[in-house]
């Protein structure tokens, strides 16, 4: 194993401002590790990583605008020996593969310990590959099994436009996101939905929201009365799991 390296220094992106105070403040408190600068999206943290350069990137995969998967590629597209840790909510194994597809050397989820962040920075720093122990165990045994998620099947593109899809926007409102035409992202939700064996948008959010993907609007009926669509709502289940384990308690 590498020998770990000192003087790690780091980009996070998040874009929770208590969060990132929050993970700041137990970062800093680690000896040899230095947040060098904060984004709160995924553009931004593309621009910041080609203006300081870190060492490592803490990426979360909930971001507004481009998602934190597409910010890893474009990420690694410009620089291929970039360090980034996708640093998540999800814990489905779907995600876990896409991030490592995309580019991320590692894996954590937000309920993780704190000493799971620290010790997944410091190891990436070095050169190695470092995934929770629980995710890699459910990773593993998984392995053993066959592909047990649908979403295995879907490029890490693919997966960005299912989530997008399942969340309720067009073909315009999806390439406008991600710098591509409706055509194209039309061409793809085609492929998606061949993939996934599903023949319709209702049926791509039902599979969403079974997976934990997406999860149900509330009920209640919007000011032009109509029922909202599924949507990917990142602020609840970060809130959700900081109370159940944050590694921060001052931040809630």
């Amino acid at each position: 194993m590498n020998e770990v390296a000192t003087g790690i220094r780091v980009l996070m992106v998040d874009d929770h401002a208590v969060v990132r105070a929050g993970y700041r403040t137990l970062l800093d408190s680690a000896t040899g590790i230095e947040i060098v600068a904060e984004a709160d999206s995924g553009e931004a943290g593309f621009r910041l990583f080609t203006a300081h350069c870190p060492d490592v990137v803490i990426m979360d995969l909930s971001l507004p605008g481009i998602s934190g998967l597409e910010a890893i590629r474009r990420i690694i597209a410009r620089d291929s020996g970039a360090k980034l840790l996708a640093f998540s909510m999800h814990e489905d194994t779907a995600f876990v593969e896409q991030a490592l597809q995309a580019g991320a050397r590692g894996y954590i989820s937000k309920s993780s310990a704190p000493n799971v962040l620290i010790e997944a920075v410091r190891q990436i720093a070095a050169g190695n590959i470092y995934l929770e122990p629980e995710i890699a165990q459910r990773l593993a045994f998984q392995k053993t099994r066959g592909p047990s998620s649908p979403f295995a099947v879907l490029s890490t593109r693919e997966f960005e436009i299912f989530c997008l899809l399942a969340e309720g926007m067009n073909a315009g409102e999806i390439g406008d996101r991600l710098s591509l035409s409706a055509k194209t992202v039309a061409n793809y939700s085609t492929q998606i939905k061949s993939k996934l064996e599903v023949t319709s948008i209702a049926e791509i959010a039902r599979l969403a929201i079974r997976h934990g993907i997406v999860f149900p609007a509330i009920t209640r009926r919007n000011s032009q009365g109509s029922r909202p669509s599924a949507r990917y709502n990142p602020a609840l289940p970060i809130e959700r799991r900081m109370k159940k384990q944050c590694v921060m308690p001052e931040c809630c």
